[in-house]
Protein backbone atom coordinates (compact mmCIF):
# COMPACT_ATOMS: atom_id res chain seq x y z
CA UNK A 1 0.00 0.00 0.00
CA UNK A 2 1.49 3.39 -1.04
CA UNK A 3 1.41 5.55 2.12
CA UNK A 4 -0.11 9.36 1.37
CA UNK A 5 2.75 12.15 1.10
CA UNK A 6 2.98 13.89 4.61
CA UNK A 7 3.01 17.72 3.19
CA UNK A 8 -0.77 16.41 1.39
CA UNK A 9 -1.64 14.92 4.60
CA UNK A 10 -1.21 18.42 6.51
CA UNK A 11 -2.41 20.07 3.83
CA UNK A 12 0.73 22.37 3.02
CA UNK A 13 3.36 23.28 0.94
CA UNK A 14 7.16 21.71 0.24
CA UNK A 15 8.42 24.97 1.48
CA UNK A 16 5.91 25.83 4.43
CA UNK A 17 8.05 26.60 7.52
CA UNK A 18 7.62 25.67 11.03
CA UNK A 19 4.55 28.06 11.96
CA UNK A 20 2.33 27.29 8.73
CA UNK A 21 2.97 23.46 9.88
CA UNK A 22 1.82 23.74 13.36
CA UNK A 23 -0.95 25.66 12.30
CA UNK A 24 -1.93 23.03 9.85
CA UNK A 25 -1.35 19.95 12.09
CA UNK A 26 -2.91 22.09 15.31
CA UNK A 27 -6.29 22.66 13.30
CA UNK A 28 -6.48 18.85 11.72
CA UNK A 29 -5.82 17.26 14.70
CA UNK A 30 -8.31 19.11 16.64
CA UNK A 31 -10.89 17.84 13.85
CA UNK A 32 -10.02 14.10 13.73
CA UNK A 33 -9.37 13.89 17.45
CA UNK A 34 -10.79 10.68 18.81
CA UNK A 35 -12.63 12.73 21.81
CA UNK A 36 -14.65 14.44 19.20
CA UNK A 37 -15.38 11.49 16.74
CA UNK A 38 -16.19 8.68 19.19
CA UNK A 39 -16.46 5.54 17.37
CA UNK A 40 -15.11 6.54 14.07
CA UNK A 41 -12.19 4.14 13.21
CA UNK A 42 -11.39 6.38 10.05
CA UNK A 43 -10.75 9.47 11.72
CA UNK A 44 -9.26 7.71 14.19
CA UNK A 45 -6.78 6.63 11.51
CA UNK A 46 -6.68 9.86 10.31
CA UNK A 47 -5.47 11.70 13.36
CA UNK A 48 -2.28 8.64 13.54
CA UNK A 49 -1.60 9.93 10.00
CA UNK A 50 -1.84 13.49 10.57
CA UNK A 51 0.58 13.28 13.86
CA UNK A 52 3.05 10.66 12.14
CA UNK A 53 3.59 13.35 8.89
CA UNK A 54 3.85 16.32 11.81
CA UNK A 55 6.61 14.28 13.55
CA UNK A 56 8.40 13.90 10.70
CA UNK A 57 8.24 17.51 9.26
CA UNK A 58 8.79 19.43 12.43
CA UNK A 59 12.29 17.82 12.84
CA UNK A 60 14.71 19.56 10.34
CA UNK A 61 17.05 16.35 10.02
CA UNK A 62 14.10 13.94 9.42
CA UNK A 63 12.37 16.44 7.34
CA UNK A 64 15.74 16.55 5.25
CA UNK A 65 15.71 12.99 4.57
CA UNK A 66 12.21 12.42 3.94
CA UNK A 67 12.90 15.62 1.22
CA UNK A 68 15.44 13.49 -0.56
CA UNK A 69 14.63 9.44 -0.11
CA UNK A 70 10.31 9.85 1.06
CA UNK A 71 9.09 7.09 2.87
CA UNK A 72 11.92 5.25 2.44
CA UNK A 73 14.30 7.10 4.23
CA UNK A 74 12.58 5.64 7.59
CA UNK A 75 12.23 1.86 6.22
CA UNK A 76 14.54 -1.17 6.85
CA UNK A 77 15.89 0.24 10.22
CA UNK A 78 16.64 3.65 9.16
CA UNK A 79 14.45 5.28 11.60
CA UNK A 80 11.04 4.19 10.74
CA UNK A 81 7.87 3.98 12.49
CA UNK A 82 9.99 2.66 15.57
CA UNK A 83 13.00 5.22 14.93
CA UNK A 84 10.38 7.99 16.22
CA UNK A 85 7.27 6.82 17.75
CA UNK A 86 8.49 7.54 21.46
CA UNK A 87 9.22 11.05 19.98
CA UNK A 88 5.51 11.30 18.79
CA UNK A 89 4.68 11.12 21.98
CA UNK A 90 6.51 13.87 23.79
CA UNK A 91 5.31 16.49 20.52
CA UNK A 92 1.46 15.34 21.31
CA UNK A 93 1.52 16.13 24.52
CA UNK A 94 3.04 19.34 24.17
CA UNK A 95 1.06 20.35 21.17
CA UNK A 96 -2.36 18.94 22.67
CA UNK A 97 -0.82 20.95 26.47
CA UNK A 98 -0.88 24.36 24.06
CA UNK A 99 -4.75 23.57 22.62
CA UNK A 100 -6.53 22.41 25.43
CA UNK A 101 -4.43 25.00 27.87
CA UNK A 102 -6.00 27.69 25.09
CA UNK A 103 -9.43 25.96 25.43
CA UNK A 104 -9.48 26.20 29.44
CA UNK A 105 -7.50 29.42 29.39
CA UNK A 106 -5.11 27.84 31.95
CA UNK A 107 -1.10 28.23 30.96
CA UNK A 108 1.43 26.74 33.03
CA UNK A 109 2.32 29.31 35.91
CA UNK A 110 -0.75 30.69 36.67
CA UNK A 111 -1.34 33.76 37.90
CA UNK A 112 -0.79 32.37 41.68
CA UNK A 113 1.89 34.32 44.08
CA UNK A 114 4.20 31.60 46.01
CA UNK A 115 3.09 29.98 48.87
CA UNK A 116 -0.77 29.77 47.76
CA UNK A 117 -1.03 33.44 48.58
CA UNK A 118 -3.79 35.32 45.94
CA UNK A 119 -4.39 38.84 45.49
CA UNK A 120 -8.12 39.75 46.52
CA UNK A 121 -10.44 40.58 44.20
CA UNK A 122 -11.46 44.42 43.09
CA UNK A 123 -15.03 45.46 43.94
CA UNK A 124 -17.54 47.57 42.37
CA UNK A 125 -20.00 50.39 43.79
CA UNK A 126 -22.17 52.16 42.07
CA UNK A 127 -23.07 55.81 43.16
CA UNK A 128 -25.61 58.08 41.86
CA UNK A 129 -25.21 61.59 42.78
CA UNK A 130 -26.93 64.56 42.45
CA UNK A 131 -25.95 67.83 40.22
CA UNK A 132 -25.92 70.07 43.14
CA UNK A 133 -23.46 67.15 44.54
CA UNK A 134 -21.17 66.89 41.53
CA UNK A 135 -21.51 71.15 41.51
CA UNK A 136 -19.99 71.92 45.22
CA UNK A 137 -17.81 68.12 46.17
CA UNK A 138 -19.05 66.24 48.85
CA UNK A 139 -17.97 63.63 51.29
CA UNK A 140 -20.00 60.46 51.41
CA UNK A 141 -19.73 57.32 53.32
CA UNK A 142 -20.92 53.90 51.75
CA UNK A 143 -21.13 50.27 52.83
CA UNK A 144 -19.43 48.08 51.23
CA UNK A 145 -19.67 44.17 51.17
CA UNK A 146 -16.47 42.71 51.42
CA UNK A 147 -13.98 40.16 52.86
CA UNK A 148 -11.29 41.56 55.13
CA UNK A 149 -8.04 39.16 57.26
CA UNK A 150 -8.62 36.91 59.86
CA UNK A 151 -7.58 38.31 62.95
CA UNK A 152 -6.74 34.76 64.02
CA UNK A 153 -4.55 33.23 61.93
CA UNK A 154 -3.45 36.62 60.19
CA UNK A 155 -4.75 35.70 57.19
CA UNK A 156 -2.51 32.12 56.55
CA UNK A 157 -5.69 30.49 56.68
CA UNK A 158 -3.55 27.36 59.35
CA UNK A 159 -4.62 27.58 63.03
CA UNK A 160 -1.85 30.07 65.02
CA UNK A 161 0.89 27.57 65.80
CA UNK A 162 1.14 25.67 62.76
CA UNK A 163 1.39 26.50 58.96
CA UNK A 164 0.96 25.31 55.37
CA UNK A 165 2.72 22.54 53.85
CA UNK A 166 3.89 21.73 50.50
CA UNK A 167 0.65 19.83 48.46
CA UNK A 168 2.29 15.85 48.57
CA UNK A 169 0.03 15.52 45.25
CA UNK A 170 2.05 18.04 42.99
CA UNK A 171 5.22 18.74 44.79
CA UNK A 172 4.26 22.67 44.91
CA UNK A 173 4.05 23.01 41.61
CA UNK A 174 0.54 23.80 41.61
CA UNK A 175 -0.02 21.53 38.35
CA UNK A 176 -0.20 17.72 37.57
CA UNK A 177 0.36 15.77 34.04
CA UNK A 178 -2.01 13.23 33.28
CA UNK A 179 -0.89 10.30 30.28
CA UNK A 180 -3.06 8.89 28.28
CA UNK A 181 -1.68 7.12 25.49
CA UNK A 182 0.31 9.04 23.35
CA UNK A 183 -0.41 12.61 24.21
CA UNK A 184 -0.42 13.91 28.11
CA UNK A 185 -2.61 16.52 29.36
CA UNK A 186 -1.33 19.09 32.27
CA UNK A 187 -4.61 21.00 35.02
CA UNK A 188 -4.48 22.34 38.33
CA UNK A 189 -4.18 20.52 41.23
CA UNK A 190 -7.14 18.97 42.39
CA UNK A 191 -5.65 18.72 45.94
CA UNK A 192 -4.21 22.22 46.41
CA UNK A 193 -6.22 23.81 43.88
CA UNK A 194 -2.96 25.17 42.21
CA UNK A 195 -1.55 26.75 44.85
CA UNK A 196 1.53 24.40 45.92
CA UNK A 197 0.56 24.66 49.45
CA UNK A 198 -2.09 22.44 51.65
CA UNK A 199 -3.48 23.47 55.17
CA UNK A 200 -3.33 20.30 57.25
CA UNK A 201 -4.63 22.24 60.28
CA UNK A 202 -6.99 25.20 59.20
CA UNK A 203 -8.08 27.62 61.30
CA UNK A 204 -11.22 27.30 63.31
CA UNK A 205 -12.57 30.52 62.55
CA UNK A 206 -11.98 31.19 58.88
CA UNK A 207 -11.88 27.53 57.88
CA UNK A 208 -8.84 27.98 56.43
CA UNK A 209 -9.41 30.83 53.29
CA UNK A 210 -7.64 33.38 55.88
CA UNK A 211 -10.40 36.01 55.57
CA UNK A 212 -14.00 36.70 56.79
CA UNK A 213 -16.60 38.18 55.35
CA UNK A 214 -17.57 41.54 56.64
CA UNK A 215 -19.31 45.03 55.58
CA UNK A 216 -17.16 47.83 55.69
CA UNK A 217 -18.06 51.92 56.08
CA UNK A 218 -15.82 53.98 53.45
CA UNK A 219 -15.76 57.98 53.30
CA UNK A 220 -15.23 59.18 50.04
CA UNK A 221 -14.48 62.10 48.53
CA UNK A 222 -16.15 63.47 45.61
CA UNK A 223 -13.86 66.81 43.83
CA UNK A 224 -16.36 69.68 42.57
CA UNK A 225 -16.94 68.88 38.96
CA UNK A 226 -16.84 65.46 38.64
CA UNK A 227 -18.90 64.24 35.88
CA UNK A 228 -20.94 61.43 34.69
CA UNK A 229 -18.84 58.04 34.44
CA UNK A 230 -16.25 59.01 35.84
CA UNK A 231 -14.40 56.22 38.38
CA UNK A 232 -12.14 56.56 41.28
CA UNK A 233 -10.35 54.27 42.77
CA UNK A 234 -9.51 53.36 46.05
CA UNK A 235 -6.05 51.07 46.72
CA UNK A 236 -7.03 48.61 48.96
CA UNK A 237 -9.97 48.51 49.94
CA UNK A 238 -11.44 45.83 47.85
CA UNK A 239 -11.50 42.25 49.04
CA UNK A 240 -8.96 40.59 51.36
CA UNK A 241 -6.27 38.16 49.59
CA UNK A 242 -6.57 34.95 50.01
CA UNK A 243 -4.22 33.13 53.05
CA UNK A 244 -2.19 36.45 53.59
CA UNK A 245 -2.25 37.69 49.62
CA UNK A 246 -2.55 41.81 49.24
CA UNK A 247 -6.04 43.16 48.76
CA UNK A 248 -7.43 44.05 45.78
CA UNK A 249 -8.82 47.77 44.72
CA UNK A 250 -12.14 49.11 45.06
CA UNK A 251 -13.70 50.87 41.97
CA UNK A 252 -16.46 53.48 42.90
CA UNK A 253 -18.71 54.40 39.14
CA UNK A 254 -20.65 57.87 39.43
CA UNK A 255 -23.39 58.86 37.57
CA UNK A 256 -25.23 62.30 38.31
CA UNK A 257 -28.90 62.02 38.55
CA UNK A 258 -30.94 64.13 35.80
CA UNK A 259 -31.76 67.57 37.06
CA UNK A 260 -35.34 68.94 36.63
CA UNK A 261 -33.72 72.36 35.31
CA UNK A 262 -30.57 72.31 34.22
CA UNK A 263 -28.45 70.01 31.46
CA UNK A 264 -24.74 69.81 31.57
CA UNK A 265 -22.40 69.66 28.67
CA UNK A 266 -18.55 69.67 29.86
CA UNK A 267 -18.03 72.83 32.21
CA UNK A 268 -21.27 74.17 30.86
CA UNK A 269 -25.14 74.17 31.86
CA UNK A 270 -28.18 75.23 30.09
CA UNK A 271 -31.88 75.71 30.73
CA UNK A 272 -35.13 77.16 29.30
CA UNK A 273 -37.28 78.94 30.45
CA UNK A 274 -40.26 80.15 29.04
CA UNK A 275 -41.22 84.20 29.31
CA UNK A 276 -44.58 86.02 28.59
CA UNK A 277 -45.26 87.53 25.48
CA UNK A 278 -45.55 91.26 26.68
CA UNK A 279 -41.93 90.75 28.10
CA UNK A 280 -40.63 89.53 24.90
CA UNK A 281 -42.64 92.37 22.78
CA UNK A 282 -41.55 95.78 25.26
CA UNK A 283 -38.47 93.92 27.13
CA UNK A 284 -38.09 93.45 30.66
CA UNK A 285 -36.38 91.23 33.02
CA UNK A 286 -36.39 88.22 35.14
CA UNK A 287 -34.30 86.45 37.86
CA UNK A 288 -33.01 82.84 37.65
CA UNK A 289 -31.45 80.91 40.95
CA UNK A 290 -28.27 79.25 39.92
CA UNK A 291 -26.59 75.43 41.60
CA UNK A 292 -24.72 77.48 43.92
CA UNK A 293 -27.90 78.67 44.94
CA UNK A 294 -27.27 82.67 44.26
CA UNK A 295 -29.83 84.80 41.87
CA UNK A 296 -28.99 86.51 38.85
CA UNK A 297 -30.96 88.71 36.94
CA UNK A 298 -31.17 88.49 32.95
CA UNK A 299 -32.36 91.56 30.71
CA UNK A 300 -34.66 90.80 27.87
CA UNK A 301 -34.20 93.32 25.02
CA UNK A 302 -37.39 94.62 23.35
CA UNK A 303 -38.55 92.42 20.37
CA UNK A 304 -36.73 89.14 21.85
CA UNK A 305 -38.19 85.76 19.95
CA UNK A 306 -38.02 82.22 20.74
CA UNK A 307 -34.70 80.53 20.75
CA UNK A 308 -33.06 83.48 21.86
CA UNK A 309 -29.98 82.12 23.89
CA UNK A 310 -28.37 84.34 26.99
CA UNK A 311 -24.80 83.86 28.73
CA UNK A 312 -24.08 84.04 32.00
CA UNK A 313 -20.38 83.98 32.38
CA UNK A 314 -19.29 81.71 35.54
CA UNK A 315 -22.66 79.99 36.03
CA UNK A 316 -21.79 76.77 35.31
CA UNK A 317 -19.81 73.94 36.78
CA UNK A 318 -16.49 74.01 38.52
CA UNK A 319 -13.80 72.26 36.17
CA UNK A 320 -12.03 69.37 38.16
CA UNK A 321 -9.09 69.96 39.65
CA UNK A 322 -9.26 73.82 38.24
CA UNK A 323 -10.07 76.70 39.07
CA UNK A 324 -11.89 77.57 36.15
CA UNK A 325 -15.51 78.00 35.57
CA UNK A 326 -17.86 77.14 32.90
CA UNK A 327 -20.85 79.33 31.75
CA UNK A 328 -24.85 79.37 32.04
CA UNK A 329 -26.72 79.35 28.55
CA UNK A 330 -30.24 80.13 29.21
CA UNK A 331 -32.84 79.83 26.13
CA UNK A 332 -35.85 81.69 26.21
CA UNK A 333 -39.39 80.83 24.81
CA UNK A 334 -41.88 82.98 24.11
CA UNK A 335 -45.64 81.99 26.00
CA UNK A 336 -48.58 82.71 23.71
CA UNK A 337 -51.17 84.10 26.22
CA UNK A 338 -54.24 81.74 26.91
CA UNK A 339 -57.56 81.98 28.92
CA UNK A 340 -58.10 85.67 27.67
CA UNK A 341 -60.62 87.94 28.88
CA UNK A 342 -63.15 89.88 26.68
CA UNK A 343 -61.14 92.92 27.33
CA UNK A 344 -57.61 91.02 26.52
CA UNK A 345 -59.35 90.11 23.24
CA UNK A 346 -60.32 93.39 22.24
CA UNK A 347 -57.27 94.97 23.18
CA UNK A 348 -55.44 92.13 20.99
CA UNK A 349 -57.68 92.38 18.07
CA UNK A 350 -57.18 96.03 17.94
CA UNK A 351 -53.72 95.74 17.87
CA UNK A 352 -53.48 93.11 15.39
CA UNK A 353 -55.57 96.13 13.05
CA UNK A 354 -52.92 98.66 13.71
CA UNK A 355 -50.03 96.04 12.96
CA UNK A 356 -48.44 96.74 10.05
CA UNK A 357 -45.49 94.25 8.53
CA UNK A 358 -42.46 95.89 10.39
CA UNK A 359 -44.22 94.64 13.76
CA UNK A 360 -43.76 91.24 12.53
CA UNK A 361 -41.15 90.93 9.77
CA UNK A 362 -40.07 87.26 10.01
CA UNK A 363 -43.68 86.26 9.26
CA UNK A 364 -44.54 88.46 6.44
CA UNK A 365 -41.42 87.66 4.89
CA UNK A 366 -41.56 84.15 5.23
CA UNK A 367 -45.14 84.36 3.21
CA UNK A 368 -44.20 86.46 0.76
CA UNK A 369 -40.85 84.46 0.16
CA UNK A 370 -43.06 81.37 -0.09
CA UNK A 371 -45.79 82.64 -2.73
CA UNK A 372 -42.75 83.90 -5.09
CA UNK A 373 -41.06 80.85 -4.82
CA UNK A 374 -44.34 78.94 -6.20
CA UNK A 375 -45.41 81.60 -8.95
CA UNK A 376 -41.94 81.37 -10.05
CA UNK A 377 -42.53 77.37 -10.98
CA UNK A 378 -45.89 78.15 -12.51
CA UNK A 379 -44.35 80.57 -14.79
CA UNK A 380 -41.78 78.11 -16.15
Amino acid sequence: MVKADYYEILGVSRTADEKVLKTAYRKLAMEFHPDRNPGNAAAEARFKEIGEAYEVLKDPQKRAAYDRFGHQAFQNGGGGAGGFRGDFASSMADVFDDIFGEMMGQRRGGQRSSGGRERGSDLRYNMEVTLEEAFAGKTAEISVPTTIQCDVCSGTGARPGSGAKTCPTCAGAGRVRAAQGFFAIERTCPTCQGRGEIVADPCTKCHGEGRLPEERKLAVNIPAGIEDGTRIRLAGEGEAGLRGGPAGDLYIFLSIRPHEFFQRDGADLYCKIPISMTSAALGGDFEVTTLDGATTRVKVPDGTQTGKQFRVRGKGMPVLRSAQTGDLFIQVSVETPQNLSRRQRELLEEFEKISSSDNSPQSTGFFSRMREFFEGLGEN
